[in-house]
């Protein structure tokens, strides 16, 4: 039997979805973090991983993988050349590696036109028209993912030691996220050593959780926050009657935040990034995507 695969990657997990050639999904998997960028090697076992997971989640012999086409989205893939180091060293049949917004705007809007905002551990938004796709942001942790769960909780451990030092007002918020570290600055400053983005992406609940309670530090965090998404969708220059898709784990905080004009344009995503991956998957290598479906 023929399959395809499709890959999602990004900074806190990686999943796998082994299908038909028309794009029926028959299993689902998952494994560890798949940020290219921040981690190339790791990255790659987490995929080979989840994909053979996958494959014996489907009753298949995972040794099939290697004659197995994929395609993967990716965290990382859209800079430098981490997506052509990458296709070099993965043992499917063959490789088409997208960034992960690529494929979530895909699993959101299907093939036709619409826009997509990525609010999880990192962010990206990306916008089609006429067929041609537009990325806006995404441009990792340390010089970009504005509003991400990432950027979300770096902020909030600053404010925290701003605090702490008397610079910044404290609250019950940053009071708490001092306890976590044992009242020890020293012990937060040395969190931050080895920190990945997903790290600090498990302090961004909690912002959003204090700031609903009026948390004076959680609000300006989050205002910010909700200014820099809005300010991103502004850069994709959306119109009355098109379509956007807030993604990821954040997304669902963020949305009865955005501005009025937004709220009309919501609508919720046909499927999710692997979907996405899969519809691509089987319209590169396959027989059809018309079969997919949630």
């Amino acid at each position: 039997m023929d399959l395809v695969l499709g890959i999602d990657g990004g900074g806190t997990s990686c999943r796998a979805a082994l299908a038909a050639p028309d794009g029926r999904v028959l299993a689902r998997a998952s494994s560890g973090a798949a940020n290219i960028r921040t981690d190339l090697t790791n990255a790659r076992t987490h995929i080979v991983e989840a994909a053979r997971r996958a494959f014996v989640e489907a009753g298949q012999d995972p040794e099939l993988l290697v004659r197995t086409p994929a395609v993967l989205g990716l965290a990382g893939a859209n800079v430098g050349t981490y997506r052509q180091q990458l296709q070099a060293i993965l043992p499917f049949r063959e490789s088409r590696v997208e960034s992960d917004a690529e494929i979530a705007l895909e699993g959101a809007v299907g093939s036709g036109d619409g826009a997509i905002a990525v609010l999880g551990t990192g962010s990206a938004y990306r916008v089609r028209r006429g067929g041609v796709s537009r990325p806006v942001g995404g441009w990792g942790f340390q010089v970009g993912d504005q509003a991400s769960g990432a950027r979300v909780g770096r902020d909030l451990l600053e404010q925290t030691l701003l605090a702490y030092d008397g610079i910044c007002e404290a609250s019950a918020l940053t009071r708490e996220i001092m306890a976590v570290f044992r009242d020890n600055p020293e012990d937060l400053v040395e969190f931050t050593v080895g920190a990945k983005p997903g790290d600090y992406g498990g302090f961004a609940p909690k912002v959003f959780e204090y700031a609903a309670e009026g948390d004076v530090v959680a609000r300006s965090i989050v205002s910010k926050a909700v200014a820099d998404v809005e300010g991103a969708l502004g850069a994709l220059d959306l119109h009355e009657g098109d379509v956007l898709c807030l993604l990821g784990g954040l997304a669902g905080l963020y949305a009865p935040l955005l501005a009025a004009r937004y709220q009309p344009l919501l609508r919720e995503p046909r499927g999710d990034a692997l979907l996405g991956a899969v519809r691509m998957a089987a319209r590169r290598f396959g027989t059809s995507v018309e079969a997919v479906n949630g």
